[in-house]
């Protein structure tokens, strides 16, 4: 499975990242393509995101999966991982950690892992372009985090 991992760090205490990266239906106000994630219960998501345009078959399409949170260490770790199989519903995992750098601030790293759509998807072409993505989310995430909570706070 292809994997993507990067970093970033936040001018917010661990904490705080945790805390604002769990309020899972904020998402599309920084993920880019995620359309929504509602909580369905104690540990399940729903997800509804929109292809990006090169690898879309037609115009506005969007996918949706369930997942499972895996696990939630306060302050340090939520991972996750896709419910479900049959027809379109393909593997995907991933976890983001919070490590303190000191009192007021700390590095968010996100990991994921996921099954390609079809056998037409380039591996590599599709890689750069999740890479790219999740570097634009995290530097999205680091702006909203920022204006959200003031440094120490």
């Amino acid at each position: 499975m292809p994997t993507v991992e990067q970093s970033v760090n936040v001018n917010v205490d661990a904490t705080a990242a945790y805390s604002q990266w769990t309020r899972f239906e904020s998402y599309p106000q920084w993920m880019e393509g995620v359309a929504a994630v509602e909580r369905t219960g104690d540990t399940s998501l729903h997800w509804v995101a929109m292809v990006r345009e090169e690898f879309a078959t037609v115009e506005g399409e969007t996918r949706e999966w369930d997942a499972r949170i895996t696990e939630m260490t306060q302050g340090r770790r939520v991972s996750w991982e896709s419910a479900g199989s049959g027809p379109g519903k393909k593997p995907n995992a991933g976890a983001a950690t919070f490590a303190p750098l000191d009192d007021s601030s700390s590095r968010v790293t996100f990991r994921m892992e996921w099954e390609p759509e079809d056998d037409q998807e380039t591996p590599s072409q599709v890689l750069d372009a999740v890479n790219q993505v999740v570097k634009a989310d995290l530097g999205r995430f680091k702006d909203f985090i920022e204006a959200r909570e003031p440094a120490g706070a």
